[in-house]
């Protein structure tokens, strides 16, 4: 498919928008970085910057693309309005207004006007599910809305989000705006970036193509809630494994120990405003550690709470943008996986 001028000016626009690592520009992306570029503005309808992020680790691009797109894009038994839902039930959780701005966005134009969810009852219904399994206590009580052979897409969509609002919260701003341009502008840009998404999905990406970006692995057992979509089983067994690699190549055996230890223990709610249990966790390590695992446990259970005193903090240890994506990807994957894995869906 041959970008449209639309597509092409709002390139520099998106990668802009990425901070703290440096973009990779459309013109001078090459690889799997380039083919995942084109297939965003293919699929997605733009080079949409919470995928764009990860370009400086291709694998880890890779990993996000194929997984967003496997779940929430790809036409599938569950209907985009409830998955647009639990998207935004989920990044409202997450404190990630950037996300809750597009998902919303796309929402209500599907659903009619304002209003989004509470429009529509299957995607009302949806939305109290993603709520509600935010953490485990409040998970077994709930009833399942869908029937069990959307669980994979609608859990697949959830986890993906926990995920990506996580790295949306440290790489890009509040609003899908470049830095500079002024917040009245965001009415023009949601109904330009609304009218690309939906011609986008009447086109119908198909299942599975984006697939052999990565090589093939088996599903993990926390995974197992995507075994109903061979499509979306196969993007999470080749992302997570893809994820995994960039932990051990970037995130020490004691960080990673560390951070697993804490998920274990964590109930999904909110940790607080102050940060005296982070300085109390990474104490226990060697000061040499310090600074990455205060970076992947404040990623994985506050990432709202991840300022640029902890980015430079990092930074001073592991200079390269790989890193810092390596990091925080591993992070917040791990967290995104233990909701996941305690998720109802039946």
């Amino acid at each position: 498919m041959r970008a449209t001028l639309v597509q092409v000016g709002l390139r520099g626009l998106s990668t802009a928008q990425v901070r703290q690592v440096r973009p990779v520009r459309f013109g001078r992306a090459g690889g799997d970085v380039a083919r995942v570029y084109r297939e965003l503005e293919r699929d997605f309808g733009v080079l949409a910057p919470p995928v764009a992020l990860h370009a400086p680790a291709p694998d880890v691009l890779a990993a996000a693309w194929m997984t967003l797109r496997e779940t929430l894009l790809v036409p599938g038994r569950a209907p985009r309005a409830v998955k647009e839902a639990v998207s935004t039930a989920v990044s409202e959780g997450n404190a990630c207004p950037f996300c809750v701005t597009m998902h919303s966005s796309v929402l209500n134009d599907l659903v009619g006007g304002r209003g989004g969810a509470e429009r529509d009852p299957p995607a009302r219904a949806a939305a109290d599910w993603a709520r509600a399994n935010a953490s485990p206590d409040t998970a077994a009580a709930h009833p399942v809305p869908f029937p069990a052979d959307q669980a994979a897409e609608v859990v697949g969509t959830a986890v993906v989000l926990h995920y990506l609002n996580r790295m949306v919260n440290l790489f890009l701003g509040e609003l899908p705006l470049p830095p500079g341009a002024p917040a009245a502008s965001m009415v023009v840009v949601r109904r330009v970036l609304v009218h690309l998404i939906k011609s986008a999905e009447r086109r119908g990406p198909r299942p599975g193509a984006s697939l052999d970006l990565l090589p093939d692995a088996p599903l993990p057992d926390d995974l197992r809630w995507a075994e109903g979509s061979p499509s979306v089983a196969g993007a999470f067994a080749r992302g997570a494994a893809a994820v995994e690699r960039a932990g051990r190549r970037s995130v020490p055996d004691e960080v990673r120990e560390l951070v697993s230890a804490h998920l274990a223990r964590w109930d999904g709610r909110p940790l607080g405003v102050s940060r005296a249990w982070v300085e109390e966790a990474v104490g226990e390590l060697p000061s040499r550690h310090r600074a990455t695992a205060r970076l992947a446990l404040l990623t994985a259970l506050a990432s709202y709470q991840v300022d640029q005193g902890v980015v430079d903090g990092f930074r001073a240890v592991s200079p390269a943008d790989r890193a810092l994506i390596d990091v925080t990807s591993w992070a917040s994957m791990a967290a995104a996986r233990r909701i996941g894995g305690w998720v109802r869906t039946g």
